[in-house]
C-alpha cells in the first residue's frame, strides 16, 4: 500500500485548491494511503475530504513567532518524528514555497514539486528529489492536479471532483427557509466590494424570499455585517463559527456571493452556486472553479458593477432549481 504524503500548508483557497488532486490520487490509487501536512488552523478542510486517511498539523507559523521558546520547540521535534516514522513513500510538493518543500525533506520520502521556473518559490525547487515543468500561466487547480498526475505518472482527466462531504450538523442560527450567503470579508481592503452594493444585492434577493447570511472574521468585519444586515429584510449575522461548520451553511445555501477569500473557493466546492468578485486580484489563475456554477467576475482594478453580479447571482440561483 503506498502511502503518500500531501504539501499543501495554507491559506484556506489554496487547500481546498488541492482538494481535487487529491480526489484524482484515490481514483488512480484506491490502495494508497494518503495523509496531509497543513497549519494548525485548517485542519478541518482535509477532514472533509474522505479519502485523507490522516492529517498532520504543523504550526509554523505560531512557531515562527518565537523560534527559540523551549515548548515551541519540543513541539518541532514531536512534529519530525511524527513525519519520518510514517515512512512516506512520496511526498508531493504542490506549494512550491521553501517552507513547504523542507517540510518534504523532513519527511525522509522521495519529493516531487515543480521545477525552478514554475515553482512559486525558484529556490524551494533545490529541495526536490523530482522536478516538473508545469506553467504558472495555469490555474492553480489544474497544477495541482497536473504535479500529483506527473508525480504519480497518470494524466488528470474527468471532471473536476473537489471530493468535499461537509457533515450532517445542525446550525441552530441558520435560517430554515431559502438563505444566500454574502462573503463580504477578505484579507485587504483593496478586494472589498462597496457596501451600497451588497444592500442593493441583498434587497434584491429578499424581493425573491431569500435571506442574506452575512459571516465575519474580525470586530470591523462584524460591523460591515451589521450595517448591511440593518437594511436588508430578514438578513442574519452569522456568530461566529468554525470551518467545518461554514463547509455547513455553504452546501446548504441557493447561492453564495463572495469577494476574493477562501470562504469563497469553499462554496464553489460544496457545488453551490457561486459568484465571485475580484477587485485587487486576477481571477484568470485563480478564480473559482467548481462542479456546479461558478463565476468569477471583475480583476485587478476593475471590480464588477453592481448589475453584473446580480444577473450572476440570479442566474446562479436558477442552475439550483
Amino acid at each position: 500500500m503506498p502511502k503518500i504524503l500531501l504539501l499543501r500548508l495554507s491559506s484556506m483557497g489554496d487547500i481546498v485548491h488541492n482538494m481535487p488532486a487529491a480526489t484524482d490520487i484515490a481514483a488512480h490509487f484506491p490502495e494508497a494511503e494518503i495523509h496531509w501536512v497543513v497549519e494548525e488552523n485548517f485542519i478541518e478542510l482535509p477532514q472533509l475530504h474522505p479519502a485523507i486517511k490522516r492529517i498532520v498539523p504543523i504550526a509554523l507559523r505560531r512557531w515562527r513567532r518565537r523560534p527559540f521558546d523551549a515548548g515551541y520547540r519540543a513541539e518541532m521535534r514531536r512534529f519530525r518524528d511524527t513525519l519520518q516514522a510514517e515512512r512516506y513513500d512520496l511526498a508531493i510538493d504542490s506549494q512550491g514555497l521553501i517552507k513547504s518543500a523542507l517540510v518534504g525533506r523532513l519527511s525522509g520520502a522521495t519529493v516531487a514539486g515543480f521545477d525552478r521556473h514554475s515553482a512559486r518559490d525558484p529556490f524551494a525547487s533545490l529541495f526536490y528529489h523530482r522536478r516538473f515543468d508545469i506553467s504558472r500561466e495555469l490555474h492553480v487547480i489544474v497544477r495541482n492536479r497536473l504535479i500529483a498526475g506527473r508525480a504519480l505518472g497518470y494524466e488528470p482527466e474527468g471532471p473536476l471532483d473537489f471530493g468535499l462531504q461537509p457533515p450532517p450538523l445542525e446550525l441552530p442560527w441558520r435560517p430554515a427557509s431559502p438563505y444566500a450567503v454574502f462573503l463580504t470579508a477578505t484579507s485587504r481592503d483593496a478586494k472589498l466590494w462597496p457596501e451600497a452594493d451588497w444592500i442593493s444585492l441583498g434587497r434584491v434577493l429578499a424581493s425573491r424570499g431569500l435571506r442574506c447570511v452575512l459571516p465575519w472574521g474580525s470586530p470591523p468585519e462584524r460591523e460591515r455585517a451589521e450595517r448591511i444586515a440593518q437594511v436588508v429584510p430578514d438578513a442574519v449575522v452569522a456568530p461566529r463559527f468554525n470551518l467545518t461548520e461554514a463547509a455547513v451553511l455553504l452546501a446548504g445555501a441557493e447561492v453564495a456571493v463572495g469577494v476574493d477569500t477562501g470562504l469563497m473557493h469553499l462554496a464553489g466546492a460544496v457545488a453551490t452556486p457561486t459568484v465571485a468578485i475580484f477587485c485587487d486580484s486576477p481571477p484568470q489563475l485563480a478564480g473559482v472553479r467548481s462542479s456546479a456554477y461558478a463565476v468569477s467576475l471583475g480583476g485587478i482594478g476593475t471590480p464588477p458593477r453592481l448589475a453584473e453580479v446580480e444577473a450572476a447571482t440570479l442566474a446562479g440561483l436558477e442552475s439550483r432549481a
